[in-house]
């Protein structure tokens, strides 16, 4: 479908309209997000005259083209990230890693850990079964909770912000149509980064500065039976089956000695093949093998989707007002606009993510909008896959950024730690700053050499 030919000027209005209005439906009224992207989309696609037929072909379009790039990977992650979490496989690698690092440096471990585990687990789950060791940790060492809590903290954002297949730069890459692989690579980089930022640095400089006691209901709990938790290898070879075989079937298309067995890794590492593999061997080595049938794991499984049909819906939302802005043509527009400014996508792709997040709260709907605004431009079709994946991540860096009231995670955060608002702005919103800031940069480092 063609976009439509329209006035430029009636172009920015229309889509300043549809996005005030979604704005405010979300921060005003409380309105669901998908409720609220959906009517600013089709608002956008009305005011810039669009035909009733070409909005429902919009709102068709984007719903089915971009939920068949990330359903079933949203739903083996999190089907995925269930088993890991039920089998005490985020405590393993929490363990070993503070055993080997010591305590002296157990804030790297922390760092590191909450990094590895966000990308299966959901952030909140994620800090919810790992928090505890940071507190015991704080407990022995007679400091500030904050100087292990932080790193934890810092590792878990980015491993949700930045590498997949955690939601957030998955649902990105398929909106901008880039191989996941690329992804993969661009966010380690910008992940390790951050969580060395905002982890071990600044938690150090927060435990320092601000004395936050270990919180009375856990100040008493009793250590981890660690004679009952899996493998620490067994953790770290069951997440990296789809790491490994997605960056394999990236390299193999680009390096002509493996043209060979490019096929193979071809579908061995299409991200659903790489991420079924993975769940059937959590299924085997952390279900059966630790004494849970196939009821039981049915109902573990079962429930761990429950909350990826709210996801979904929004980043399908997302899609729909990806091609409400394409084919009503504003795409265009927005383009030769940022030609004309002279700015580097990567740079208009954070600030647009940056935005939403400080307005909306949520990094799941700035990932989606602003996705769905820098994909609607023309030029993202000649852009490298590189490039494409430095754009992912500064889209994600930019959801990151600036948690503070309106963001559910300030709260939970506020509320585990135990910390009062002030505190929690001087300490996790700048943390998640740093993480989302430095993340960009990065990125944006990378992008001069795709």
């Amino acid at each position: 479908m063609e976009a439509v030919a329209a006035n430029p000027t009636r172009l920015v209005i229309a889509a300043l309209v549809g996005l005030v209005i979604l704005l405010v439906l979300i921060i005003k009224f409380k309105i669901q997000a998908m409720i609220a992207i959906l009517v600013g989309a089709i608002a956008i696609g009305l005011i810039s005259g669009m035909s009733f037929e070409d909005i429902v072909t919009s709102v068709n379009d984007g719903i089915g083209n971009t939920l068949k790039g990330i359903a079933l990977l949203v739903g083996l992650g999190s089907m995925f990230g269930a088993i890991l979490e039920i089998s005490g496989g985020a405590q393993t690698l929490a363990v070993t890693m503070v055993k080997k690092f010591g305590d002296k440096k157990a804030a790297w471990a922390l760092g590191i850990t909450g990094l590895v585990i966000a990308m299966p687990v959901f952030f909140d789950a994620g800090l919810i079964i790992l928090i505890p060791l940071a507190f015991s940790l704080a407990k022995r060492t007679n400091r500030s909770s904050l100087f292990y809590a932080i790193p934890l903290l810092a590792g878990l954002a980015v491993g949700h912000a930045f590498i997949p297949p955690t939601p957030g730069p998955v649902l990105v890459a398929t909106m901008l149509n880039v191989d996941l692989g690329w992804v993969i690579l661009v966010g380690i980089f910008c992940g390790i980064c951050s969580m060395i930022v905002a982890g071990p640095v600044w938690g150090s400089i927060c435990g320092k500065k601000y004395n936050v006691p270990v919180p009375e209901h856990v100040a008493n709990q009793a250590d981890y039976d660690e004679s009952k938790l899996p493998k620490f290898g067994t953790i770290v070879g069951i997440i990296l089956i789809p790491l490994v075989l997605i960056i394999l079937n990236s390299v193999a298309k680009v390096v002509p000695a493996m043209s060979g067995v490019q096929p193979i890794l071809g579908f061995l590492g299409e991200p659903f093949v790489a991420l079924t593999i993975a769940t059937v061997a959590a299924m085997i080595l952390l279900g059966y093998k630790h004494g849970y049938n196939n009821e039981e794991l049915e109902k573990i499984m079962t429930k761990s989707l429950e909350p990826t049909g709210m996801i979904l819906l929004v980043t399908a939302c997302g899609g729909v007002l990806r091609y409400m802005l394409q084919n009503s043509g504003l795409g265009d527009v927005i383009g030769n606009a940022v030609s004309s400014a002279a700015l580097p996508i990567v740079i208009v792709a954070f600030i647009v993510a940056a935005l939403v997040r400080i307005s909306v709260g949520s990094a799941t709907v700035a990932m989606t909008m602003a996705a769905g605004i820098i994909a609607a431009m023309p030029e993202i079709a000649n852009l490298s896959p590189l490039y494409l994946a430095c754009t992912t991540a500064a889209i994600a860096g930019g959801a990151t950024v600036c948690s503070h009231f309106n963001d559910s995670g300030f709260w939970l955060v506020k509320s585990l730690v135990g910390m009062d608002e002030k505190t929690t702005l001087k300490t996790w919103t700048i943390m998640e700053t740093l993480v989302g800031g430095t993340g960009f940069v990065v990125a944006l480092i990378i992008s001069f050499f795709a």
